[in-house]
């Protein structure tokens, strides 16, 4: 079986062949299916190049009464931080030149995660970029919360593989959404 990185390599650039600017209005009609309900928490994240862009998913959750936050790398070895965003204000280019947070906005816990990745396959597996962010996320989310936090992958529908290695510490997604709509795991 392939390493964990050269899976990274080709599911980079069959994501290449993938994208197209049409995937953030295909998402964002999805939005009803989450099931999300208004004043909840959805941490969302500021899309890479050639990622499914969760923009205007994230818009139309705002329009059905949600509250958004984004990622803040605080730490290598750490959990994300998750924050909303103060009227005005602008997210800046942080850590690996994603675009974050201020350490001084307010830092909220998110009721749903929605996860960036670069393939996933039908059991809820995810390939994501090799820093382990957002399973040490899950993780402490998960253990810690009172009630239990969901996580939804984001992705082009054509990032989906028959299958991905596992390691103790990778952590499964509840849902997957993708352009042709939501599919759910463990159910």
């Amino acid at each position: 079986m392939p390493t964990k990185s050269d899976l990274r390599k080709q599911a980079r650039e069959k994501r290449k062949t993938l994208a197209h600017p049409d995937v953030g209005a295909a998402l964002a009609a999805h939005a009803a299916a989450l099931k999300i309900p208004s004043g909840a928490i959805v941490g969302g994240y500021h899309a890479l190049p050639q990622e499914a862009d969760p923009a205007l998913l994230l818009a139309a959750l705002v329009d059905r009464g949600c509250h958004v936050a984004f990622p803040r790398i605080v730490a290598s070895d750490l959990p994300l931080e998750f924050h909303r965003v103060p009227d005005g204000e602008v997210l800046r280019p942080g850590a690996f030149g994603i675009f974050e947070p201020q350490p001084h906005w307010p830092r909220v816990m998110p009721h749903l995660l929605l996860v960036p990745l670069l393939a996933f396959d039908g059991e809820g597996h995810r390939l994501g970029y090799g820093g382990g962010f957002y399973d040490r996320t899950l993780h402490a989310f998960r253990s810690g919360a009172a009630s239990p936090i969901r996580a939804i992958g984001i992705a082009y529908a054509g990032q989906q593989v028959e299958s991905l290695p596992q390691e103790a510490h990778d952590m499964k997604l509840d849902a997957i959404l993708t352009e042709r709509g939501l599919t759910r795991y463990g159910e």
